[in-house]
């Protein structure tokens, strides 16, 4: 608590100044991103690549670790395991089998056969085809761009349209990035991951909102004063309350990191790389683009109240 009371309320620190090289660095991690997922490709899971879908009712509450490894000697491919509800219930994901739907039938038998007595009841069993796996993955970037294209409207109807701009490119350079790690870590890529990239754009907008108010607020008030200074300004006011917000969030993703498990293990960190990195583009990203659109006060000189703002100082 008192290292919180501590932090500067406003510390004055050359963001702005330092424009150019955040740029370079954000244009540095999108490419490394792109080439990324281009070279490596990223790690989909059943969802996007196809297989069947098993939901289980266990007997007694799942041990999903032992699970795990009678499904591994099995050699059926990749097998996912995940408490479902309660801890009796059980989701298996296995891969698509090599083959017609005979193998997938043969693939089904192999866990029934494995699992015998264990379990009280099958839920459902479903298979997920190749062309259901091409339309999620259609569907899912659909999501993205629709959301992005959404957030940058809102942003535009909210503020003016050099915000929007800001804004939309913020974002994409957070998803991309996102998209690069998932490349990079090998991380299975499923819808819940989809989610999460969702989730990322809404909490980095979140924290550009938070300073776009300021430095919209500060137009306002400065007329005299260079867009550059009002920028770092708002920047600078707002900061406290970003980086003690991130923090808090990242605690809290950590945990889940930690004792949520395997199965949340890529999810959680993605969403912690997604915290980061979008609380970077708010100040480091956002503002300077907000800047190389030649913002200016949207209220005209001939509106202002009071002759201390008129002069750069506060009314």
């Amino acid at each position: 608590m008192a290292l919180i009371k501590k932090l500067p309320v406003d510390p004055k620190i050359n963001f702005l100044g330092n424009r150019k090289l955040f740029m370079a660095f954000s244009a540095l991690l999108i490419a490394l991103s792109v080439f990324l997922v281009a070279t490596r490709g990223l790690n989909f899971g059943i969802d996007f690549r196809g297989g069947v879908l098993i939901e289980i009712k266990t007997t007694e509450p799942a041990d999903l670790n032992s699970l795990r490894s009678r499904m591994g000697t099995l050699n059926i491919g990749e097998v996912s395991l995940q408490e479902f509800g309660a801890p009796d219930e059980v989701l298996i994901n296995i891969q698509k089998q090599e083959g017609d739907e005979k193998k997938q039938m043969d693939a089904i038998n192999l866990v029934k056969a494995e699992l015998g007595s264990d379990v009280a009841e099958y839920r459902r069993v479903e298979f997920v085809g190749p062309k259901v796996g091409a339309e999620l993955k259609q569907d899912g970037a659909l999501a993205t761009i629709f959301a992005l294209l959404g957030i940058a409207f809102y942003i535009w109807f909210r503020f003016e349209w050099q915000f929007s701009v800001a804004a939309l490119l913020a974002l994409t350079h957070d998803v991309i990035t996102t998209i690069g790690f998932f490349a990079l870590t090998q991380y299975e890529f499923n819808l819940a991951t989809l989610a999460a990239i969702l989730t990322i754009a809404g909490y980095s907008i979140n924290d550009t909102v938070v300073i776009f108010d300021r430095v919209r607020d500060e137009l306002r008030r400065y007329k005299k004063m260079e867009v550059i200074d009002i920028l770092n300004m708002a920047v600078n006011k707002t900061l406290s309350r970003t980086i003690l917000t991130s923090v808090t969030t990242l605690l809290a993703l950590v945990s889940l990191f930690v004792f949520g498990g395997e199965v949340l293990r890529g999810l959680s960190l993605g969403l912690i790389w997604g915290v980061a990195i979008g609380t970077y583009s708010s100040i480091g990203l956002a503002v300077p683009l907000l800047f190389a659109t030649d913002v200016r006060s949207p209220v005209p000189e001939d509106e202002e109240n009071g002759e201390g703002a008129e002069n750069g100082q506060e009314a």
